[in-house]
Protein backbone atom coordinates (compact mmCIF):
# COMPACT_ATOMS: atom_id res chain seq x y z
CA UNK A 1 0.00 0.00 0.00
CA UNK A 2 1.46 2.95 -0.69
CA UNK A 3 2.79 5.55 1.65
CA UNK A 4 1.10 9.22 1.77
CA UNK A 5 2.75 12.39 1.05
CA UNK A 6 3.39 14.91 3.76
CA UNK A 7 1.35 16.90 1.27
CA UNK A 8 -1.35 14.43 0.83
CA UNK A 9 -1.14 13.91 5.18
CA UNK A 10 -1.80 17.80 5.09
CA UNK A 11 -4.08 17.72 2.48
CA UNK A 12 -6.46 14.73 4.13
CA UNK A 13 -5.92 15.59 7.97
CA UNK A 14 -10.14 15.92 8.54
CA UNK A 15 -10.10 12.44 7.02
CA UNK A 16 -7.26 11.22 8.87
CA UNK A 17 -8.37 12.18 12.36
CA UNK A 18 -11.52 10.08 11.88
CA UNK A 19 -11.19 7.09 13.78
CA UNK A 20 -12.75 5.33 11.26
CA UNK A 21 -10.45 6.50 8.90
CA UNK A 22 -7.38 7.47 9.47
CA UNK A 23 -3.98 6.69 7.99
CA UNK A 24 -4.83 3.38 7.05
CA UNK A 25 -8.64 4.46 5.29
CA UNK A 26 -6.62 6.99 3.75
CA UNK A 27 -3.76 4.45 1.97
CA UNK A 28 -6.93 2.55 1.02
CA UNK A 29 -8.30 5.41 -1.08
CA UNK A 30 -4.76 6.18 -2.47
CA UNK A 31 -4.69 2.56 -3.31
CA UNK A 32 -8.22 2.68 -4.62
CA UNK A 33 -9.24 2.44 -8.91
CA UNK A 34 -12.84 3.31 -9.48
CA UNK A 35 -14.32 3.78 -12.50
CA UNK A 36 -16.82 6.61 -12.73
CA UNK A 37 -19.93 5.77 -15.64
CA UNK A 38 -21.17 9.13 -16.71
CA UNK A 39 -20.46 12.52 -15.91
CA UNK A 40 -23.77 14.09 -15.74
CA UNK A 41 -25.60 15.37 -12.91
CA UNK A 42 -25.00 12.19 -10.98
CA UNK A 43 -21.14 12.33 -11.57
CA UNK A 44 -20.84 16.10 -11.30
CA UNK A 45 -21.38 15.60 -7.41
CA UNK A 46 -19.59 12.26 -7.11
CA UNK A 47 -16.31 12.96 -9.01
CA UNK A 48 -15.37 15.89 -6.88
CA UNK A 49 -16.21 13.99 -3.70
CA UNK A 50 -13.88 10.48 -4.21
CA UNK A 51 -11.41 13.29 -6.11
CA UNK A 52 -11.68 15.64 -3.24
CA UNK A 53 -11.10 12.48 -0.95
CA UNK A 54 -8.02 10.94 -2.55
CA UNK A 55 -8.88 8.39 -4.91
CA UNK A 56 -5.72 7.15 -6.70
CA UNK A 57 -7.27 6.40 -10.11
CA UNK A 58 -10.21 7.54 -11.19
CA UNK A 59 -11.72 6.34 -14.89
CA UNK A 60 -14.53 9.08 -15.89
CA UNK A 61 -16.40 7.46 -18.67
CA UNK A 62 -18.78 9.11 -20.80
CA UNK A 63 -19.62 9.49 -24.77
CA UNK A 64 -21.88 12.65 -24.47
CA UNK A 65 -20.90 16.54 -24.99
CA UNK A 66 -21.71 19.48 -22.73
CA UNK A 67 -25.05 20.67 -23.52
CA UNK A 68 -26.57 23.83 -22.22
CA UNK A 69 -29.38 21.95 -20.88
CA UNK A 70 -26.78 20.23 -18.53
CA UNK A 71 -25.91 23.49 -16.68
CA UNK A 72 -27.96 23.43 -14.56
CA UNK A 73 -27.07 20.56 -12.40
CA UNK A 74 -24.14 19.46 -13.93
CA UNK A 75 -21.29 21.99 -11.82
CA UNK A 76 -18.11 20.07 -13.44
CA UNK A 77 -19.14 22.07 -16.21
CA UNK A 78 -19.70 26.26 -17.44
CA UNK A 79 -20.99 27.83 -20.32
CA UNK A 80 -17.84 27.80 -22.11
CA UNK A 81 -17.83 24.05 -22.58
CA UNK A 82 -20.75 23.29 -24.21
CA UNK A 83 -20.07 21.29 -27.21
CA UNK A 84 -17.00 19.80 -25.60
CA UNK A 85 -16.21 16.01 -24.54
CA UNK A 86 -17.58 15.68 -20.78
CA UNK A 87 -15.11 13.24 -20.10
CA UNK A 88 -12.34 15.67 -21.25
CA UNK A 89 -13.86 18.20 -19.28
CA UNK A 90 -13.88 16.50 -16.03
CA UNK A 91 -10.59 14.96 -16.20
CA UNK A 92 -9.59 18.50 -16.30
CA UNK A 93 -11.69 18.94 -13.28
CA UNK A 94 -10.30 16.62 -11.30
CA UNK A 95 -6.46 17.58 -12.38
CA UNK A 96 -7.23 20.76 -11.22
CA UNK A 97 -8.85 19.60 -7.80
CA UNK A 98 -6.30 17.09 -7.00
CA UNK A 99 -3.03 16.90 -8.26
CA UNK A 100 -2.32 13.52 -6.15
CA UNK A 101 -5.43 11.84 -8.86
CA UNK A 102 -4.71 10.13 -11.90
CA UNK A 103 -7.42 10.73 -13.77
CA UNK A 104 -8.55 8.95 -17.43
CA UNK A 105 -10.95 10.39 -19.66
CA UNK A 106 -12.63 7.93 -21.88
CA UNK A 107 -15.13 9.02 -24.54
CA UNK A 108 -16.52 5.67 -24.99
CA UNK A 109 -20.11 4.69 -24.77
CA UNK A 110 -20.35 1.08 -22.33
CA UNK A 111 -22.45 -1.13 -23.98
CA UNK A 112 -22.82 -4.83 -23.68
CA UNK A 113 -19.88 -5.65 -26.02
CA UNK A 114 -17.33 -3.17 -24.32
CA UNK A 115 -18.39 -2.83 -20.68
CA UNK A 116 -15.88 -6.09 -19.19
CA UNK A 117 -13.04 -4.60 -21.15
CA UNK A 118 -13.61 -0.94 -19.90
CA UNK A 119 -14.19 -1.90 -16.31
CA UNK A 120 -11.76 -4.52 -15.86
CA UNK A 121 -9.35 -3.89 -13.36
CA UNK A 122 -11.00 -1.45 -11.40
CA UNK A 123 -12.19 -1.93 -7.62
CA UNK A 124 -15.23 -0.49 -7.45
CA UNK A 125 -18.11 1.11 -10.04
CA UNK A 126 -20.07 3.85 -9.47
CA UNK A 127 -22.82 4.02 -12.27
CA UNK A 128 -24.47 7.48 -12.67
CA UNK A 129 -25.62 6.55 -16.30
CA UNK A 130 -28.92 8.21 -17.28
CA UNK A 131 -30.27 4.99 -18.98
CA UNK A 132 -31.27 1.34 -18.45
CA UNK A 133 -29.34 -0.43 -21.08
CA UNK A 134 -26.12 1.12 -19.92
CA UNK A 135 -27.08 0.45 -16.25
CA UNK A 136 -27.73 -3.30 -16.96
CA UNK A 137 -24.43 -3.78 -19.31
CA UNK A 138 -22.57 -2.15 -16.56
CA UNK A 139 -24.23 -4.32 -13.86
CA UNK A 140 -23.72 -7.63 -16.00
CA UNK A 141 -19.89 -7.33 -16.05
CA UNK A 142 -19.68 -6.08 -12.75
CA UNK A 143 -21.15 -9.23 -12.04
CA UNK A 144 -18.73 -11.00 -13.85
CA UNK A 145 -15.64 -9.36 -13.42
CA UNK A 146 -16.72 -9.87 -9.56
CA UNK A 147 -16.26 -5.74 -9.00
CA UNK A 148 -18.56 -4.21 -6.31
CA UNK A 149 -21.33 -1.58 -8.23
CA UNK A 150 -22.63 1.19 -6.68
CA UNK A 151 -25.50 2.63 -9.20
CA UNK A 152 -27.43 5.34 -8.65
CA UNK A 153 -30.23 7.66 -10.47
CA UNK A 154 -32.27 10.33 -10.17
CA UNK A 155 -34.98 11.72 -12.16
CA UNK A 156 -37.96 14.41 -11.81
CA UNK A 157 -37.71 14.50 -7.81
CA UNK A 158 -36.93 10.68 -6.78
CA UNK A 159 -33.53 9.36 -6.22
CA UNK A 160 -31.89 5.57 -5.60
CA UNK A 161 -28.78 4.65 -4.65
CA UNK A 162 -27.57 0.75 -4.31
CA UNK A 163 -24.25 -1.02 -3.77
CA UNK A 164 -24.18 -4.69 -5.58
CA UNK A 165 -21.78 -7.62 -4.93
CA UNK A 166 -22.65 -10.09 -7.37
CA UNK A 167 -25.85 -11.64 -5.67
CA UNK A 168 -28.31 -10.08 -5.53
CA UNK A 169 -27.41 -7.67 -8.81
CA UNK A 170 -28.81 -4.73 -10.20
CA UNK A 171 -30.65 -6.89 -12.75
CA UNK A 172 -32.88 -8.65 -9.93
CA UNK A 173 -33.86 -5.10 -8.54
CA UNK A 174 -35.03 -3.77 -12.34
CA UNK A 175 -35.68 -7.00 -13.80
CA UNK A 176 -35.13 -7.69 -17.80
CA UNK A 177 -38.05 -5.16 -18.99
CA UNK A 178 -35.48 -2.03 -19.74
CA UNK A 179 -33.15 -3.73 -21.94
CA UNK A 180 -34.71 -2.07 -24.88
CA UNK A 181 -33.97 0.97 -23.03
CA UNK A 182 -37.56 3.00 -24.43
CA UNK A 183 -37.57 4.13 -21.01
CA UNK A 184 -38.49 7.81 -20.46
CA UNK A 185 -35.24 10.23 -19.36
CA UNK A 186 -34.51 13.31 -17.91
CA UNK A 187 -35.21 15.38 -21.21
CA UNK A 188 -38.87 13.89 -21.18
CA UNK A 189 -39.67 13.58 -17.74
CA UNK A 190 -37.40 16.65 -15.95
CA UNK A 191 -34.88 16.90 -13.04
CA UNK A 192 -34.23 18.78 -9.85
CA UNK A 193 -30.34 19.56 -10.15
CA UNK A 194 -30.15 19.68 -6.41
CA UNK A 195 -31.67 16.43 -6.49
CA UNK A 196 -28.59 15.08 -8.69
CA UNK A 197 -26.03 16.58 -5.98
CA UNK A 198 -27.56 14.66 -3.21
CA UNK A 199 -28.18 11.56 -5.07
CA UNK A 200 -23.92 11.79 -6.66
CA UNK A 201 -23.05 12.97 -3.22
CA UNK A 202 -24.38 9.95 -1.13
CA UNK A 203 -23.45 7.48 -4.07
CA UNK A 204 -20.15 9.00 -3.75
CA UNK A 205 -20.21 8.46 0.50
CA UNK A 206 -21.23 4.92 -0.21
CA UNK A 207 -18.43 4.31 -2.43
CA UNK A 208 -16.16 5.48 -0.01
CA UNK A 209 -17.60 3.77 2.84
CA UNK A 210 -17.05 0.77 0.89
CA UNK A 211 -13.46 1.43 -0.18
CA UNK A 212 -12.62 2.52 3.59
CA UNK A 213 -14.21 -0.62 5.07
CA UNK A 214 -16.97 1.61 7.53
CA UNK A 215 -19.68 0.48 8.75
CA UNK A 216 -21.69 -2.46 8.33
CA UNK A 217 -22.85 -4.21 4.88
CA UNK A 218 -25.22 -2.81 2.97
CA UNK A 219 -24.94 -4.48 -0.52
CA UNK A 220 -27.80 -5.63 -1.63
CA UNK A 221 -30.10 -2.69 -0.71
CA UNK A 222 -31.33 0.39 -2.73
CA UNK A 223 -31.97 3.13 -0.65
CA UNK A 224 -34.73 5.25 -1.79
CA UNK A 225 -35.13 9.46 -1.71
CA UNK A 226 -38.14 11.52 -1.97
CA UNK A 227 -37.34 15.10 -2.85
CA UNK A 228 -40.38 15.84 -2.38
CA UNK A 229 -40.81 14.44 1.06
CA UNK A 230 -37.07 15.23 1.80
CA UNK A 231 -37.59 11.19 2.90
CA UNK A 232 -35.19 8.30 2.88
CA UNK A 233 -36.54 4.56 2.88
CA UNK A 234 -34.45 1.50 2.18
CA UNK A 235 -35.28 -1.85 0.84
CA UNK A 236 -33.79 -4.79 0.62
CA UNK A 237 -33.19 -6.15 -3.15
CA UNK A 238 -33.83 -10.57 -2.88
CA UNK A 239 -32.02 -12.66 -5.18
CA UNK A 240 -33.53 -13.29 -8.21
CA UNK A 241 -33.22 -17.08 -8.85
CA UNK A 242 -33.76 -16.78 -12.57
CA UNK A 243 -31.39 -13.53 -13.10
CA UNK A 244 -29.64 -13.86 -15.99
CA UNK A 245 -26.92 -12.26 -14.52
CA UNK A 246 -26.42 -13.78 -11.28
CA UNK A 247 -28.58 -16.65 -11.11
Amino acid sequence: MSELSDAELERYARHIVLREVGGVGQKRLKAARVAIVGAGGIGSAAIPALAGAGVGKLAIIDDGEVDLTNLHRQPLFAEGDVGSPKADRAAEFVRRLNRHVATQAIGERIETDNADRLLAGHDIVLDGSDNFATRLAVSNACVSLAIPLVSAAAVMFQGQVGLFRGRPCYRCWVGDAFDADDCDTCAEQGVLGALTATVGSFAALMAIRAIVGVGGEVAGAVHLFDGIKLSWREIRVPADPDCRACG
